[in-house]
């Protein structure tokens, strides 16, 4: 079997590997060349993916990339660094869903995607759309663009699915083999054509009625989570002012063998998902003349959080007789989940951002992120490098704010060398630290 993944960044390029290890044939597409040169030459550009896996597959002729979209038409791809003499047979989309400036979802690379598809497609090949997006997505707005710039009918001519991607990076139990794959097709035909793909190298697969239902199921889960966080974004106010711990309270809980599930507070969400999915929903429940108040709620809660932490760290300042204004803050940690290095929608860039309008001078440091690439949402960050580990530097900021807590961190140096700590993750939790020294938040 011979299939394209289109997009080859956190979700496209752990799932082409996989699909490589069992032995199908994998051609990468992504329009950042940079990126198709880095992988044809056995390089890695995520810190989690080890480059000896991508040069192995490279070597074996099991993995390419390339920027040509023309190769999913063609009947023997011989300009990559192996030759199919078959064509492609699926065509897998992982590419971003990200939200405009008014929170309503952005297809736009979807569609595009989809235009530079449409062209090149064939009659019997597979269309699925990983990109988590809102009900309807793939079976109309997708399937639309895909219709019309080849002539072809889905469900008739070519086969069209979604099946939402599941990533957990940095967390070694969780395997792409071995996370179950939730698939939905656009006919029992393009369900039983997806089942047979994704059966070449995810375990166990998870078939459901239609696209709709499938793209459902990938907003309960995100949207799960952050009503989840923002139920404890949101008691951490109220138990801080009875004088208890949120975290003691959450510790305590989670003894409970049946019932509760913990989830923790923090400055904020990130990561390309749990932020942006339920405004996804919200949006489309709008245009089916119904309310989400509970979800756009625990929005709301979520997105306040970087101003609350800020506020904390103002008290903190004052109780060592300085002011935000003028101040020196470092911010500990810019990729949005600890031990990784995707900064994707990360709370840290709206803690940066929130500080630099009060007139602080902000720095950061984070082990996985030595410096600021470009991003959609804060450009002006670009080339930002992270400041150096060791006792000068730390000692030269008024304050340091934890905003993610990466194990390669060492704590016990942060407390000896710094001032003063604000900890929005409890990381500190046990080390020895002067009175007033370190404030959660």
């Amino acid at each position: 079997m011979n299939i394209a993944i289109i997009g080859l960044g956190y979700v496209g390029l752990p799932l082409a590997l996989q699909f490589a290890r069992r032995g199908v044939r994998v051609v990468g597409l992504d329009i950042d060349a940079q990126k198709v040169r880095a992988l044809n030459a056995g390089r890695s550009y995520i810190q989690h993916i080890p480059a000896a896996e991508i040069k192995r597959l490279v070597r074996a002729g099991k993995f390419s990339a390339s920027t040509d979209f023309a190769l999913i038409g063609a009947s023997e791809i011989r300009n990559s660094p192996f030759a199919i003499q078959n064509s492609i047979q699926a065509i897998l989309i992982c590419v971003p869903t990200p939200l405009k400036k008014n929170r309503t979802p952005d297809l736009s690379f979807v569609l595009k995607t989809g235009r530079a598809i449409a062209p090149h497609l064939q009659r019997g090949q597979l269309v699925v759309l990983e990109s988590t997006t809102y009900p309807g997505t793939t079976e109309n707005e997708l399937r639309a663009v895909l219709e019309k710039g080849s002539g072809l009918k889905a469900g008739r001519d070519f086969h069209l699915a979604f099946s939402p991607e599941r990533e957990d990076p940095a967390n070694p139990a969780s395997r792409v083999a071995d996370i179950p794959k939730v698939i939905g097709g656009y006919t029992p035909a393009c369900l039983a054509a997806a089942k047979n793909v994704y059966a070449r190298a995810i375990r166990t697969l998870v078939p459901v009625a239609n696209c709709r239902t499938a793209e459902a199921a990938k907003l309960l889960e995100n949207v799960f989570r952050g009503v989840n966080i923002a139920l404890v974004n949101e008691l951490k106010g109220v138990y801080a002012a009875m004088d208890i711990d949120i975290w003691a309270a959450i510790a305590a809980a989670k003894t409970k063998p049946f019932g509760f599930m913990p989830f923790y507070p923090g400055p904020g969400l990130g990561g390309h998902c749990i932020p942006i999915d339920p405004f996804y929903l919200a949006w489309r429940a709008r245009q089916v003349g119904q309310e989400t108040r509970f979800v756009e709620l625990a929005g709301e809660i979520n997105r306040a959080m970087p101003a609350k932490v800020i506020a904390r760290l103002r008290q903190a300042l004052a109780a060592h007789g300085k002011k935000i204004s003028g101040a020196k803050i470092l911010v500990l940690g810019l990729a949005y989940k600890a031990n990784v290095d995707d900064d994707r929608e990360s709370p840290s860039y709206a803690l940066m951002d929130l500080l630099a309008a009060r007139g602080a001078h902000v720095a950061y440091h984070d082990p996985h992120v030595p410096v600021i690439k470009p991003t959609r949402a804060h450009p002006h960050w670009a080339g930002t490098k992270a400041v150096k580990w060791n006792r000068k530097t730390l000692a030269g900021f008024d304050a340091v704010l934890i905003a993610t807590a990466h194990a390669a961190v060492n704590y016990p140096q942060l407390v000896a060398w710094s001032p003063l700590i604000v900890d929005t993750r409890n990381v500190l939790a046990g080390i020895p630290a002067a009175p007033g020294q370190v404030w959660k938040a």
